[in-house]
Order: structure tokens, then C-alpha cells, then sequence
């Protein structure tokens, strides 16, 4: 069955508090996530990841740790985060994890290339 969605979560919680806590972390050198630097320039998201989501055949969601449903959260718990996931089937599995992520040192197009050779392998023939 064909990928119905792509989520990416972030290793962070969302919310005022959340987001402070990260940015903290981040200036004192003890937090860090790979996907928060492919989808965040300094503080607000990248035009150019709005525009690759634009362009891909299946809704992406972005979401926090503490924005999670249980089915999504036992994924992340499997996983790990930051990750990005894609459910097809009513399954969550992964499709790229954190190591990778960082590998991308930020680029939106390494992940846009990840993604779509998922989607594409993911297409009946």
C-alpha cells in the first residue's frame, strides 16, 4: 500500500516553554536536532522547505514530542527522535533517522531526495 503521510518530529517539545527550552539547550551546546536545522533557519521555518512540501505527492506534518498520538509516539519510542516516519497501511516506519539527518547538515534537499526515493520505492509497479 502506497505512503498516505510523512510526519517529521522533532527532538523537542512544542510550546513557549518547549521551544525555549531547546533554543537554551542549543546556545549552551547540549541540545541539538538534525531535522529542526533542515526545516528552521535562525528562528523561523525555511521558505524553501514550505516549497518542497508544496511539491510532494502525500501531506507532511511537522510535530513535537509532546504533540504526539499513541500511535506515533510508540513509532518515536522505536525510533528515536528527531526522525522523519511514513505510514502506509495504518504502520508507521521510519524513513530517515537521526544520524542521517545530521548527515544533511541542514539541507532540505538531501531530505526532499531521502523522501521522495522512499515514495518512489513505496509506488506499486
Amino acid at each position: 500500500m502506497p505512503v498516505s503521510e510523512v510526519v517529521g518530529v522533532y527532538d523537542a517539545d512544542g510550546g513557549l516553554l518547549g521551544e525555549a527550552a531547546y533554543v537554551w539547550g542549543k546556545v549552551r551546546g547540549t541540545r541539538h536536532c538534525g531535522l529542526c536545522d533542515i526545516t528552521h533557519a535562525t528562528v523561523r521555518r525555511k521558505r524553501e522547505w514550505d516549497e518542497m512540501v508544496a511539491t510532494l505527492p502525500v501531506p507532511v506534518r511537522l510535530l513535537h514530542l509532546n504533540e504526539l498520538d499513541d500511535g506515533l509516539r510508540a513509532a518515536v519510542a522505536a525510533t528515536g527522535a528527531p526522525v522523519v516516519l511514513a505510514r502506509d497501511a495504518g504502520a508507521w516506519h521510519q524513513v530517515v533517522g537521526a544520524r542521517e539527518l545530521d548527515a544533511m547538515e541542514g539541507s532540505v534537499r538531501a531530505l526532499e531526495a531521502a523522501v521522495r526515493l522512499h515514495l518512489d520505492e513505496d509506488r506499486p509497479a
